[in-house]
């Protein structure tokens, strides 16, 4: 396909999937660039078992590749690149992936965020065998099991708790003495009675068994440098995430941390014409459920913005289209 496209989606998971989906079956010829990790966060969860209709759970990856064949069914173009930049100062926007230029009449940005790691070759070893960065997605698989959460901040605090409904001790090591949460998430976690604290420690290793699980971890002292082991059945890395925003940058208006910033109850970003989905703009519940109906969202939103463009001047060119008011 050549020439102006009705609507470009940058990022394939649940959020850009399902924007694809609801865009395809508009008419509106959708081209999605699935980024360097097509499926997203998803591809690297093992048992998902709380996405709706899968009551005997379904594999991460699998479930990527079901919404993929979905997508492509309704005559979706995908591109297996990342976007490399993008030029949203005029319309058409233009999109640059491998060299290559597009455009578009609109944009919808599903580029997710990453969670923030350990950086160990154990921790990519094991996760989703016993490492995990999101205790809402997996704290169930853990029920009656010894767990660590690693971290200080907000995140951690409120991964611990949740943890605290299926764990009976849930160990926060933090290479820190002091807590970098808000004081109403550390006092919550401090008066939990199944939470213990190491202070001053840090990960430093993470081991498994023949069979590819998590079974303890090896801790170092920040201070004395004296390391340990423990025996433990799964490790859940807190630290925070990172929205895939790099490449937005002066294009689109973005929190301090990164986020797209969108209108309230919508998927609208400050600039005309470019929607947001997912985790990309979502620092709050990082589901694949919310990100899917985000998608939804900015596909039907981005449905009626073209709409409103040919209708308040049918002979306008892409650059001379008038916004409609909100």
């Amino acid at each position: 396909m050549s020439g102006i496209r009705e609507v470009i989606i940058l990022g394939s998971g649940p959020a850009g999937y399902t924007a694809a989906l609801y865009a395809a079956r508009a008419n509106l010829k959708p081209l999605v660039f699935t980024g360097l990790q097509p499926g997203g966060q998803l591809t690297i969860t093992t048992d998902v078992e709380n996405y709706p209709g899968f009551p005997k759970g379904i594999l991460g990856p699998e479930l990527m590749d079901l919404f993929r064949e979905q997508v492509a069914r309704f005559g979706t173009e995908l591109i297996d690149a990342p976007v490399e930049k993008v030029d949203f100062s005029k319309r058409p926007f233009t999109v640059w992936s491998d060299g290559k230029s597009f455009q578009a009449k609109s944009v919808i940005v599903a580029t997710g965020a990453s969670a923030l790691l350990l950086g160990l070759p154990s921790e990519q070893k094991y996760m989703g065998f016993g490492v995990s960065a999101c205790a809402t997605c997996d704290g169930f698989f853990y029920k009656g099991k010894r767990v660590i959460v690693v971290g200080g901040g907000d995140t951690a605090m409120e991964e611990a708790t949740y943890l605290t409904r299926f764990c009976p001790e849930v160990i926060v090591v933090h290479r820190r003495d002091t807590l970098r949460a808000s004081k109403i998430m550390q006092e919550r976690a401090l008066a939990n009675p199944r939470i213990r604290f190491l202070w001053n420690t840090e990960v430093a290793e993470i081991f498994g068994n023949d069979g590819g699980k998590v079974t303890g971890v090896k801790l170092r002292d920040t201070q004395s440098g004296d390391v340990i082991e423990m025996a433990i059945d799964g490790v859940f890395v807190a630290i925070g995430h990172k929205p895939n925003t790099d490449f937005l940058a002066g294009q689109l208006p973005l929190d301090p941390k990164g986020y797209v910033l969108v209108k309230p109850g919508s998927s609208y970003t400050p600039i005309e014409g470019v929607f947001a989905a997912g985790d990309v703009h979502d620092a709050v519940y990082r589901q694949a459920v919310t990100a899917a109906g985000t998608g939804c969202m900015a596909a039907i939103d981005a449905e009626r913005w073209l709409e409103a463009q040919a209708h308040a001047n049918p002979a306008a060119t892409p650059n001379q289209a008038t916004a409609p008011t909100h």
